[in-house]
């Protein structure tokens, strides 16, 4: 039995940067476009040529995007001019691209209200401007703006839009539900009504994510009919997102009710770069991962609990629904104050030490762990701080940062000044350290790290040390409230780092989060000890 093929129309850098807050240089797009192309997405929306500057600039030369197919994305021509005439129009004719995705109203209520025009003018709209971009020789994609609400209030206009341009040779007819809030079972019943009129290899869908049903809407109109799929890489969009193609794409090659009866483009090896393709956008943009991302996220396939940890470790399929490596992510076993024996063996067999599971330092360490949790430690996201802690009480971590003293001071006359002293002991010697900054923790980090070369022995580990993040978490109420403070690292690897500190005084808890931070730079660059230890 032959499989149907499903298309994948990727609209990150169209519909994704209408997302609040993001904006794509031609650089950015450019690298998204050809990351895309790898991936083996059918289409690529590039943006709207003539609209903006960027987008323009965009289009004006033709990219290598492999079989990718490049779209220029419009709307249709405004009523009073012809299609020939209409200024937005004539952008994306001359754009650098074989396909053009234009826009135009399906809900009536969207024509009188937001157009401010009848009916009719609005099918001739959608019929002319059909006729012209056809006539040029693009591929032409009508994309019917808030089909499934114009679908709800008037079905046999929201059709009309569709047969108007179909009929001009229109080669998809995507079915938007542009507000988001449509629901599965009206998706599923509306798009079936839909290929009695239009088949489905001519159907496309295009949903947001309001109701956080665009996954499910967009698989529920596969199994109703429509044979293209449209989203963005991590969900990206106005308001609430699109449909996340990292989760469907996984969805539709890997799960069997859709492999077994739908192709993709995307070859099963090209899915492992899904993760890293994911990882790419927000790097792009600036901006931490979502770790709860289905398919691609950091905590994607995460294990706390001590019973999954166990379990896992026997079969991974008791509490994974699919291999993290076809994805091209990794298994994660956290420790926590839930975990058990098993955490604790699986998180050291994944730094290299070598332990009896009998070992009695097993049990020693989960009390610790379990110990200091209950006092507002939280090891979940500080996996520097856990490796230190467990490799210490193990007796592998010499020590190398020995604090005799600290203090900070913080005073404003004319403006606020801040200043930190820091007294190492190292080698016997007393290495005070003095800096300045924009507040406690900055005057810390720079008295310490700018006075290093007092200390040859260490100061080259921290040549390349950069702090990336800091983030404080108040754990109850009150000015005697105990504080988490969370401090992320990275260095010339470019992989980072997090370290942890607890203390009802907000500067200890930092500091002791910084200490940790830069005595894992040094345990993992295997720097040598201090000699103050007997």
């Amino acid at each position: 039995m032959s499989k149907e093929k499903i298309f994948i129309f990727d609209t990150t850098l169209r519909d994704g940067a209408q997302t609040e807050g993001v904006d794509f240089s031609v650089e950015d797009k450019n690298k998204i476009a050809k990351v895309l192309s790898e991936v083996g997405v059918d289409y690529i929306e590039g943006g709207w040529p003539g609209a903006n500057p960027i987008d323009t600039e965009f289009f004006s030369k033709p990219l290598t995007l492999g079989k990718s197919i490049f779209t220029a994305f419009g709307m249709t021509k405004k009523t009073g001019r012809s299609a020939e005439n209409d200024p937005s129009l004539s952008p994306l004719i001359n754009a650098s691209c074989p396909a053009v995705c234009v826009v135009g109203k399906a809900w009536d209520f969207h024509v009188k209200i937001a157009l401010g025009i009848n009916n009719n003018d609005n099918l001739e709209n959608i019929r002319d401007t059909a006729k012209h971009i056809v006539k040029n020789g693009k591929e032409f994609l009508f994309d019917a703006e808030h089909f499934f609400d114009g679908y709800k209030s008037n079905p046999d206009y929201a059709l009309d839009c569709l047969k108007y341009a179909f009929d001009q040779g229109a080669r998809w007819l995507v079915l938007c539900d542009t507000n988001g809030g449509t629901l599965p079972n009206e998706i599923g019943e509306i798009v079936s009504n839909v290929t009695k009129v239009i088949p489905g290899k001519n159907l496309g869908i295009h949903a947001h994510n309001d109701t956080e049903n665009a996954v499910a809407n967009s698989l529920t109109a596969i199994q109703a009919g429509v044979r293209q799929v449209q989203g963005t890489i991590n969900g990206l969009g106005e308001r609430c997102g699109n449909a996340n193609l990292m989760s469907l794409i996984p969805t539709l090659s890997l799960k069997k009710i859709f492999k077994d009866k739908y192709s993709l483009n995307i070859k099963e090896e090209k899915l492992s770069t899904l993760t890293e393709c994911s990882r790419l956008l927000d790097e792009i943009l600036n901006r931490k991962p979502n770790k709860s991302l289905p398919y691609v996220g950091a905590s994607a396939f995460s294990h706390k609990g001590g019973l999954h940890v166990s379990a896992v470790q026997k079969d991974p399929k008791t509490y994974e629904h699919v291999d993290p490596k076809l994805i091209g992510n990794h298994r994660n076993i956290i420790v926590s104050n839930q975990a058990g024996r098993s955490n604790i063996l699986s998180r050291l067999e994944k730094y290299g030490v070598k332990i009896n599971a009998k070992d009695k330092n097993i049990q020693k360490i989960l009390d610790e762990v379990k110990e200091r949790e209950f006092s507002g430690y939280s090891y979940d996201g500080a996996d520097a701080s856990f490796e230190l802690l467990a490799n210490r009480l193990l007796g592998k971590v010499p020590e190398y940062l020995k604090v005799e003293s600290y203090n900070v001071n913080v005073s404003k006359f004319n403006k606020i000044s801040t200043k930190a002293n820091v007294v190492f002991l190292i080698d016997g010697k007393k290495i005070e350290c003095n800096g300045e900054g924009n507040g406690p923790v900055n005057a810390l980090d720079n008295a310490i790290r700018s006075n290093f070369k007092k200390v040859e022995k260490y100061y080259n580990f921290f040549s390349d040390l950069k702090l990336l993040d800091y983030k404080v978490r108040i754990l109850n109420t009150g000015t005697e409230a105990t504080t988490r403070v969370l401090i992320e690292s990275t260095d010339k690897s470019g992989v980072s780092w997090f370290t942890i500190g607890v203390s009802p005084n907000i500067i200890e808890a930092s500091f002791k989060a910084l200490i940790d931070s830069l005595d894992y730079k040094l345990y993992k660059e295997k720097a040598p000890a201090n000699f103050n230890e007997k």
